[in-house]
C-alpha cells in the first residue's frame, strides 16, 4: 500500500478534531438509535443492505441529523453552511474527513456508521466510502485495498466471543477495527493487526472516534507481526474465501484452498496462554472421499479444546456467484464475468471440492496432562446472539463433565437449565407419545430426543436432590430395578449436560 494511498485517509494525528467530532456527531444524535428514530425500521434495515433510496426519502429535510447521514452514510456532497452548522468543516477539511467538493460544498472522505455497542456504547465504525457490506450489487468497489465497514460476518463474530475480563487481546487481521473496539471493553491490552496499513489506519481512526482505548497496531500477515507473544484471547475475520488469485486483500487470503484458515487454526494453540479463548470464522473445504468433520478435526492444535459448528454449506456454484457479486463482478462484461466463473470452477473441480462450508471455530488452550475434547457438529438452525456466555458455559460443561466419572454424575445435583420446554410427539389421542423432545428457547436453541425416563428426570431437577436419589423415586414409580436404571442412566445425563439442558447445581 503506497504512502499516497493513507495520505488521502483522515489524519489520525488530530486528536483535537476527532473529540470535537465525535463532539458533534453525539450531539446531533447521529447514534444508531437515533437513526432509527430518524429513518424508521424499514429504511434503517434498508441501509444496513446498502440499498440507499429509503434513507434518502427520509432526509430530505434541513435537521443537523438528516445532514450528517446524507453527508456520511450516503456520500453525498452538502453545503458548507449547512455542514457547519454541525460539524467544525475547516478542521475536518484540514484533518482530512471531509474533501471540496466545488466552491460551496464538502463531501465525506470516508464512511463513518454509528454502531451501538453492546451496553449501549455509541461507537463509530469507520470504512471506505460505498464499502457497507451486504448490498445485492455488490460492496462497489474493487480496489485492491478497500477496508469495509460493518457486514453480518463481523457482528457474528462479535456475537461469539467469550467477554470475560482479560489482560491481552489480539485481533488478527483488524479490517476497520470492529473487534478490537470490543476488545478494548474487556481487555488491558488490545492488540490489532493487518496486512494492509489502510485497515490499521481506518482501525485507528474507528478507535479513536468511537472514545475507545487505543490498541498497539502491527503490519503483517498471520501471527508474524506478532512473533511469539501469548494472549488470553485471540480473535479473527480472517480473509477465507476460497478463490483462484487473491484480487481482493479483503476477502482473499492468498493461499490454495482452505489453507489459510486452516493455518491460523493451527499456529493459534501456541499463542495461547492457558484457559485462554481463539474463536474465528472460516471457510472449509468440502471434498469427494473426505469426511468434512476430519478435515476439521485435523486442523485442532495439540493441547487446544475446539468447539467447530458448521452453519452453512453452499455447492460450488452458489459459492462462486455468492463473491463475484459481492465484488461487483456481475456488473463487469459479461465475456469477463463468465471468464472469472469459469476460473473459480476450474480451481474447485482441480481440487474435487463439491461444496463450501462456513462456521465458527473455538478454541480454548487446555491444562496441562488434561486431554483435550473436539467436538465438530453441524447447526444451520438460528440461535440467540450475543452466544459468548454460551460459548464460555460448553467449555465450562466439559471441565465439569471430564471430572465426574458415572458414579460422580449419581452423586450430583442438577437443575434444569432456564427457558427449556418439553415436546411430546405422537399420534393425536394416542396414549403414549413416540418421543419426547426436549427444547431450549435461548443460546444454540438446540433440541434433543429423550426417553420418558429422561424427561421425567429432567422435569424434576431443581437442585434439592441427587441424581442417584431421583433416579430411585422414578424406578419405583414406574417399577423398575433402580441398580439397572442407575446404570443405564448416566449416558443420558452426561448428554443433557453437555447440551446445555442441565446445569450443575451448588449445594
Amino acid at each position: 500500500m503506497s504512502s499516497s494511498s493513507l495520505s488521502k485517509l483522515p489524519s489520525t494525528d488530530r486528536d483535537d478534531v476527532v473529540a470535537r467530532l465525535r463532539e458533534s456527531l453525539l450531539g446531533a444524535e447521529f447514534t444508531a438509535d437515533g437513526l432509527l428514530e430518524l429513518l424508521g425500521a424499514p429504511a434503517y434495515a434498508a441501509l444496513a443492505r446498502s440499498e440507499t433510496v429509503p434513507a434518502l426519502r427520509a432526509t430530505r429535510g434541513d435537521s443537523p441529523l438528516e445532514t450528517l447521514v446524507r453527508l456520511f452514510l450516503l456520500q453525498q456532497p452538502a453545503e458548507c453552511a449547512r455542514v457547519a452548522a454541525v460539524l467544525p468543516v475547516e478542521e475536518c477539511v484540514e484533518s482530512g474527513w471531509l474533501t471540496r467538493a466545488g466552491d460551496d460544498e464538502v463531501a465525506a472522505a470516508v464512511d463513518v456508521r454509528p454502531y451501538g455497542g453492546p451496553d449501549g456504547e455509541d461507537w463509530f465504525i469507520v470504512s471506505d466510502l460505498g464499502c457497507a457490506v451486504g448490498g445485492a450489487g455488490g460492496i462497489g468497489s474493487r480496489a485492491e485495498g478497500v477496508v469495509l465497514g460493518v457486514g453480518g460476518a463481523s457482528t457474528t463474530l462479535s456475537g461469539i466471543t467469550v467477554r470475560t475480563p482479560v489482560e491481552s487481546a489480539l485481533d488478527l487481521g483488524t479490517g476497520s477495527g470492529i473487534q478490537a473496539l470490543h476488545a478494548t471493553r474487556h481487555a488491558t491490552r488490545v492488540v490489532a493487526t493487518d496486512l494492509n496499513p489502510r485497515a490499521l489506519h481506518m482501525t485507528a481512526l474507528t478507535l479513536a472516534l468511537s472514545g475507545a482505548g487505543p490498541a498497539d497496531l502491527h503490519e503483517g500477515s498471520l501471527f508474524e507481526p506478532v512473533g511469539d507473544e501469548t494472549y488470553d484471547l485471540i480473535v479473527s475475520n480472517p480473509p477465507f474465501v476460497i478463490s483462484p488469485g487473491a484480487r481482493l486483500t479483503y476477502r482473499d487470503g492468498g493461499m490454495a484452498g482452505d489453507d489459510l484458515c486452516r493455518t491460523l487454526v493451527q499456529e493459534a494453540g501456541a499463542r495461547l496462554n492457558e484457559g485462554g479463548y481463539a474463536q474465528f470464522l472460516a471457510n472449509w473445504q468440502h471434498i469427494d472421499g473426505e469426511e468434512w468433520t476430519d478435515r476439521l478435526r485435523s486442523w485442532v492444535p495439540r493441547g487446544c479444546d475446539a468447539w467447530v459448528v458448521q452453519r452453512e454449506v453452499q455447492d460450488i456454484t452458489q459459492y462462486a456467484e455468492l463473491w463475484l457479486r459481492d465484488a461487483g463482478d456481475h456488473r463487469t462484461d459479461p465475456a469477463e464475468y463468465a471468464a472469472l466463473y469459469d476460473a473459480w470452477l476450474d480451481e474447485f473441480e482441480a481440487r474435487k471440492v463439491r461444496g463450501v462450508g462456513f462456521g465458527w471455530i473455538t478454541l480454548r488452550k487446555a491444562p496441562e496432562g488434561v486431554e483435550p475434547s473436539v467436538t465438530v457438529e453441524e447447526w444451520p438452525h438460528s440461535v440467540e446472539q450475543p452466544l459468548g456466555d454460551t460459548v464460555r458455559a460448553h467449555f465450562e460443561r466439559l471441565d465439569y463433565l471430564r471430572t465426574h466419572d458415572d458414579a460422580a454424575l449419581l452423586g450430583a445435583h442438577f437443575k434444569l437449565a432456564g427457558e427449556v420446554v418439553q415436546e411430546q410427539v405422537g399420534l393425536p389421542g394416542a396414549e403414549d407419545p413416540e418421543h419426547v423432545v426436549l427444547r431450549q428457547h435461548r443460546g444454540m436453541r438446540r433440541a434433543t430426543k429423550v426417553d420418558t425416563i429422561g424427561a421425567g428426570f429432567a422435569g424434576v431437577c431443581d437442585g434439592t436432590l441427587s441424581a442417584g436419589r431421583i433416579l430411585d423415586a422414578i424406578a419405583q414409580l414406574v417399577g423398575e430395578d433402580p441398580v439397572l436404571l442407575r446404570d443405564r442412566t448416566p449416558a443420558q445425563i452426561r448428554m443433557l449436560v453437555e447440551q446445555g439442558f442441565l446445569e450443575p447445581a451448588q449445594v
